[in-house]
């Protein structure tokens, strides 16, 4: 390899962080074209993980390596939401981490996950949703989980068991969502109640509520529900269920919402 080929790969790694995926466009930024990509690959530098995707050789490239791409190199509005969040700030010890998990992102309607990352094998199986739940507000409730050599963007605890809560019942269970809460001892008032009043769907807002409230965290008496707008009429989860009058909405019967309500004292 010619040195000028030599020093520019030095420059390169010094930018990229190790264990993610660089993107074309992004390694064109830093005066790496096609060809020079290509001499690289020959060289044993660089490996394809996808179309106009590459990992640095002999990294371990994990998913979160991947959506550092996505996120900070393509500028795409995703993020690590719903369980896979609360996994990754030390909730839910109950649930399998590790390979094989599944591994939940969210996105705004019309953005797609790019094609390199859908069909690159992770090792887990990942989930995306496309939703505009928090209309106008992308970046609340967000924040940034260190990786060692990189971050990347995933949903508080306080907007994830919200997330975990939209997927109730076709994706994920109540039971599950009851479980989750119990774990949530000090979620942040202020930011909860920001994020039910931009909330855009009434079955999360009022689910939230009620799951909530059977947890009698401390928190939750210091949320204002006058301020929220939980819509008009009744909302069935399920049939049979126990209604909430409170909140017109259908639940589930569960051991967990009954044992919830004895004992947290």
């Amino acid at each position: 390899m010619p040195s000028s080929n030599g020093s520019k790969i030095n420059q390169l790694l010094k930018v990229w962080p190790s264990g993610t995926v660089a993107v074309s466009p992004w390694l064109e930024k830093q005066g790496v074209y096609q060809q020079l990509v290509h001499e690289y690959e020959k060289t044993s530098w660089v490996r394809t993980v996808g179309r106009g995707a590459y990992a640095r050789a002999g990294d371990k490239v994990e998913w979160t390596g991947g959506l550092y791409a996505i996120q900070e190199q393509m500028g795409l509005a995703i993020h690590a939401g719903g369980k896979t969040a609360l996994q990754m700030q030390g909730y839910a010890h109950f649930l399998p981490m590790g390979r094989g998990a599944r591994v939940l992102l969210f996105g705004l309607p019309g953005v797609k996950l790019p094609t390199w990352f859908k069909q690159y094998r992770w090792g887990s199986k990942i989930r995306y949703t496309a939703t505009n739940l928090f209309a106008g507000q992308l970046d609340r409730g967000l924040t940034k989980k260190d990786m060692g050599n990189y971050l990347v963007k995933i949903s508080t605890p306080e907007r994830a068991i919200m997330e975990v809560l939209y997927g109730v019942p076709s994706e994920e269970s109540y039971e599950e969502a009851m479980l989750l809460m119990q774990g949530l001892t000090t979620l942040r008032p202020r930011l909860v109640q920001a994020l039910l009043e931009h909330c855009a769907s009434v079955k999360v807002k009022r689910l939230f509520m009620v799951v909530a409230e059977s947890c009698q965290h401390a928190w939750v008496k210091k949320v204002d529900v006058s301020k929220v707008d939980f819509g008009k009429g009744k909302r069935m989860l399920v049939r049979g269920g126990r209604f909430d009058p409170k909140y017109n909405i259908t639940v589930p019967h569960t051991e967990t919402a009954q044992s919830a309500s004895r004992g947290q004292t």
